[in-house]
């Protein structure tokens, strides 16, 4: 594998057509591994001299955010310099001057931005239902199984199986089970053919690790924060709500919240990143097991408008459906408010329709028209008042919900959070495996206590 992508680098100083193979925009574990295992798989298996190349399909500067694939790769020995990102290609170039065909792996529909290469798709393999109305008209490779790993593991074994090196298989091996989150039966997500070439490719090369010791260095590795910067701790599992002309950041970070306020020049990097991107709110829950391995949520609110501050801290602190039991923690600035959160089981996706619905408190309260520049403070009472509305008409759902573009969320699996793809088997997103874990700690504690009446 590592000299075959050494190769595909070469290849793109040549003025030649090119096969690529593409993977999604979130580019997780799955998606980047299928990417390079079906693309060593093509080149060695075809008999002419076309050139096939992965393509992981982010920035460079990205991959940091995804700490199990930076893990991985450096525990399989694939030197990060040797992969070839969407920023060190330019697809839609190599298309006008029809030097392109493309296969897309673990997902069948472009991006908007690149609608103009869906006729240079040749052909797709995926893993979740397909969007009829939107799949590019060419071969399609579709089977509901738990990991896009998995159909490329099958392809390799019925097509060629000697080519199969001890690299790949672990690469295979590794992903499998994490998508699958260890075949546990519990969770559903294994299917029958993922459990096969898991137990295929462990018969092939015995020495492959342990299932539980890849799946925990893996699990450990993505929820891993400690070598990133402050903007890639925001951006690296985010999500983004914008109401009338003001623009909020909900991101979830897996460490403990005096930890991460403690981090130096963390004010200035508040400012920067809310400034780089016009957002006007930046919330962020933190998320970690504590020491008697029990969940912990916590929350902090920057925002350097005062009423906009004070409204959405306002309806959080008195909201009771479902209350979030917030205790005020100690802050660095008048302009950040931190909270502990007593109520665990709200995760961030049952936060947002509150802070939605703080959005609406805060423009009632201010009477000005969508869009404009707060002009003028507002009083303590209007503010209250508008505050025990919002806590006592809560939405259940979201409205002008959008995901900030620049940048996918990182998935703990192939299923995309909240992509309109992700329609057929169930989310794992990393907030998700939290949850599951946090249900089941808390189901053990109950269990103890009564155990001890």
């Amino acid at each position: 594998m590592e000299d075959y992508l050494q190769g595909c680098r070469a290849a793109l100083q040549e003025s030649r057509p090119l096969h690529v193979v593409l993977g999604n925009e979130a580019c997780d574990l799955d998606s980047t591994v299928s990417a390079l295992a079906l693309a060593f798989y093509l080149a060695k298996t075809t008999e002419t001299e076309e050139v096939f190349v992965p393509v992981l399909n982010i920035k460079r500067s990205e991959l940091p955010l995804r700490g199990d694939i930076v893990f991985f790769l450096q525990k399989v020995h694939i030197p990060e310099s040797i992969l070839i990102f969407r920023d060190e290609i330019d697809l839609h170039a190599l298309h006008q001057a029809g030097q392109l065909t493309l296969i897309l792996v673990d997902h069948h529909i472009l991006s908007k931005s690149d609608t103009a290469l869906e006729e240079a798709v040749a052909e797709v393999l995926d893993h979740r239902p397909i969007e009829p109305k939107h799949c590019p008209p060419c071969h399609v490779s579709v089977e509901l199984v738990g990991s896009c790993a998995t159909l490329v593991t099958e392809r390799i074994l019925q097509g060629a199986p000697e080519i199969l090196d001890r690299q790949t298989a672990a690469l295979l091996h590794g992903t499998i089970i994490l998508d699958c989150v260890n075949m546990d039966l519990k969770i559903g997500k294994a299917t029958p053919k993922d459990s096969k070439y898991v137990e295929k490719l462990e018969a092939l090369f015995p020495d492959l690790p342990k299932r539980n010791d890849i799946f925990d260095s893996l699990q450990k590795a993505k929820f891993d924060v400690s070598g990133l910067t402050t903007e890639q701790m925001l951006r690296k599992d985010q999500k983004t709500i914008y109401r009338q002309g003001v623009k909020v950041a909900i991101s979830a970070i897996y460490m403990d919240l005096q930890a991460f306020l403690q981090r130096s020049n963390l004010l200035a990097d508040l400012h920067a990143f809310c400034q780089a991107h016009s957002y006007d709110v930046l919330v962020a829950m933190t998320i970690f097991f504590n020491t008697h391995n029990e969940p912990v949520r916590q929350l902090a609110i920057f925002c350097p408008h005062v009423a906009l501050r004070t409204t959405i801290c306002g309806v959080l602190e008195r909201c009771h459906s479902p209350p979030l039991k917030l205790t005020p923690a100690s802050s660095i600035h008048p302009n950040l408010h931190a909270y502990l959160q007593g109520n665990t089981q709200v995760s961030r996706k049952k936060l947002l329709p509150l802070l939605q619905e703080a959005l609406s408190a805060y423009f009632d309260s201010m009477k000005i028209p969508s869009g404009q520049p707060e002009t003028a403070d507002v009083s303590r009472e209007q503010v209250d008042k508008e505050l025990d509305r919002a806590s006592n008409s809560l939405i259940s759902g979201l409205s002008q919900d959008e995901e900030d573009p620049p940048l996918p969320p990182t998935p703990m699996n192939s299923l995309v959070d909240e992509c309109p793809l992700d329609q057929g088997l169930p989310k794992l997103s990393a907030e998700a495996i939290f949850e599951k874990c946090s249900q089941i700690s808390l189901s053990q504690s109950t269990t103890a206590c009564l155990s001890k009446k």
